[in-house]
C-alpha cells in the first residue's frame, strides 16, 4: 500500500504539544488555524501544560464539538488558583513563605496541585469523557502498536523507576486496566513541575510510584505516533514549541533568584541538553510550529488577560505561518528515513 491509498481526503494529523507552564495558552491559540483548515487530530499527545490542552482536545473531538471554543476554555481558567497552598498555609497571609518551606521539604512541592486537577476533570465530564477507555480507537489500518489505540496520550516521568512513561500505554506495567484510569489524574501527573507542585502517585501491582512533569525526561516527544511497521504513514504527526526557532530571535536572559526558579532553570537547562538532537533534526523542524513565547515566563500564574490574548495570537500567527508552506508529501518523499524503519 502506497502513502497516496492510505492518504485520508480529508487532512488528518497527529499532534504533538509540548509543556511549557501557562504559555500552555498559546497551544490554543496554534491549534485554531489548522481546526479552520478542516484538519482533525486522530491522535494528540501532550506534555505537562500541552496535557491539559491535548486532553480537552481529545474530548471536544469525541463529543464533536468546535475546536474554535477550545480558546474560550483557557479563557475561562483561573490562573492564579494554580498556587493552590494547604488549608494552613492559606490562612497565613504574609507568613505563608514559611509554610511554603514547609510544604517543599514535607511534601517536595510548595502547591497541591488541586485546582488543575478538578478543572480538568469537571470540563472532561462535561464533554462526557472521564477514563481513557472513553478515547479508544478502532483504527484497521494502524501498525498494530499499543501507540495507535488511543485518541490521547500523555506523557510522565517516573522517578521511582527513573524512566519515561506514555499513558495509557503503560498501564499494564503497572498491573493497572489503562481503560479504567481516570484522565484527569494523568494530566495532573505530567504537569507535576518539580519542587513547584507535589508529586502525584500512581498505586500499582508493585507499590507507589512518584510521578513528576513528563518533560523532566522529553518535554516534545515528537516521535511518539510514528509507524513502526514497514508501511509509510497516512498522514503527519506535527509538533507545537512553545519556543522560537533556533536563531529566529535571541531569547532574552530571565534572572534567576529563589530557590524554586533556580531549580526548574537548572530542569530545563539539562533537559534542553538532553533533547538538543532531536529538536535540531531537519525532519523534525520541518514538523514543528515554533510559538515565540518568551515574553512569559513559565509559573507566571499573575498572567493579565492582556498577556493571555498575546499568546493566543501567537499561537496562531505560526500556525498560519507553518500550514502557509506545508507540503506533507514534500516531507514525506525527504523524511521517509524519519518516519519509517
Amino acid at each position: 500500500m502506497d502513502a497516496e491509498e492510505q492518504t485520508p481526503t480529508e487532512p488528518a494529523t497527529d499532534l504533538v504539544l509540548e509543556g511549557g507552564g501557562v504559555k500552555g495558552i498559546a497551544l490554543a491559540g496554534a491549534v485554531l488555524p489548522f481546526a479552520e483548515a478542516g484538519y482533525r487530530f486522530p491522535r494528540i499527545a501532550g506534555t505537562s501544560a500541552g496535557a491539559m490542552v491535548a486532553a480537552l482536545l481529545a474530548a471536544m473531538q469525541r463529543r464533536g464539538e468546535p475546536l474554535s471554543s477550545l480558546a474560550e476554555i483557557a479563557r475561562s481558567l483561573d490562573y492564579s488558583r494554580f498556587r493552590d497552598r494547604g488549608p494552613v498555609a492559606s490562612r497565613l497571609g504574609p507568613l505563608a513563605l514559611f509554610a511554603d518551606g514547609l510544604s517543599l521539604l514535607r511534601s517536595a512541592g510548595v502547591f497541591e496541585g488541586d485546582y488543575l486537577r478538578d478543572w480538568t476533570a469537571g470540563v472532561l465530564a462535561d464533554l462526557g469523557v472521564r477514563t481513557f477507555g472513553d478515547l479508544r480507537l478502532d483504527d484497521p489500518g494502524d501498525d498494530g502498536a499499543v501507540h495507535h489505540r488511543y485518541g490521547l496520550v500523555i506523557t510522565a516521568t517516573d522517578v521511582s523507576r527513573q524512566r519515561f512513561v506514555r499513558l495509557p500505554w503503560d498501564y499494564t506495567d503497572y498491573g493497572l486496566d489503562p481503560d479504567e484510569q481516570p484522565v484527569a489524574d494523568a494530566v495532573r501527573a505530567s504537569a507535576s513541575i518539580p519542587f513547584f507542585f507535589e508529586p502525584s502517585t500512581l498505586r500499582g501491582r508493585d507499590g507507589v510510584s512518584t510521578l513528576v512533569d513528563g518533560g523532566l525526561l522529553s518535554n516534545y516527544p515528537i516521535g511518539i505516533f510514528d509507524r513502526l511497521d514497514e508501511h509509510p504513514p497516512r498522514w503527519a504527526t506535527v509538533g507545537i514549541r512553545l519556543s522560537s526557532q533556533a536563531g529566529d530571535r535571541p531569547v532574552p536572559p530571565e534572572p534567576v533568584g529563589d530557590p524554586i526558579t533556580l531549580a526548574l532553570a537548572l530542569l530545563e537547562t539539562t533537559l534542553d541538553a538532553r533533547q538538543a538532537a532531536l529538536r535540531s533534526d531537519p525532519c523534525n523542524i520541518r514538523r514543528s510550529v515554533f510559538v515565540d513565547t518568551s515574553e512569559v515566563a513559565a509559573i507566571d500564574f499573575d498572567i493579565t488577560p492582556e498577556q493571555q490574548e498575546l499568546l493566543l495570537a501567537a499561537g496562531r500567527a505560526a500556525s498560519e505561518k507553518f500550514l502557509a508552506s506545508w507540503e506533507y508529501a514534500q516531507w514525506l518523499e525527504d523524511c521517509r528515513g524519519v518516519v519509517s524503519p
